[in-house]
């Protein structure tokens, strides 16, 4: 994952609209279209390899719009600059965890304590069964 190229093409193919906010602001939460809202394809976004680009679309898959494109919003900031920053920051981080791949797991051997361990709560439930049962005649 090239995190440089993702971030670039974020920020150039991802769409911005702006809209009023809700929440405090006084008489300029009436004039301002402070709200970021940002959109963007999936299939547009660079930096990614094929593997990491079908991990990401599947996990994304239901905040996806039917046309396929991931769509964030942000109104915590009264200023729109700051707001269309914040939006195209959570694309980035939510692209990028989704395409995350998981890392692959090495085979090891059980360690010598854990098989001891392993062992030793079997004898130990195998006894507590043992003293449930009635005593055999012999």
């Amino acid at each position: 994952m090239n995190l440089g190229l993702l971030r670039s093409s974020i920020e150039e193919k991802a769409e911005l609209d702006f809209a009023r906010s809700g929440g405090p602001g006084g008489q300029n939460v009436n004039k301002v279209n402070s709200k970021a809202i940002a959109r963007i394809r999936l299939s547009e976004v660079l930096g990614l390899s094929a593997a990491e680009a079908a991990m990401a679309a599947e996990r994304l898959a239901g905040r996806l719009t039917t046309s396929g494109e991931l769509v964030v919003r942000s109104d915590e900031e009264r200023d729109q600059g700051r707001n269309r920053a914040a939006a195209l920051a959570r694309l980035f981080s939510m692209i990028a965890g989704a395409a995350r791949l998981p890392k692959q797991r090495k085979a090891t051997r059980p360690t010598r304590a854990s098989r001891e361990r392993r062992l030793s709560s079997k004898r130990s439930r195998s006894e507590s069964k043992a003293l449930r049962r009635k005593p055999s005649d012999a």
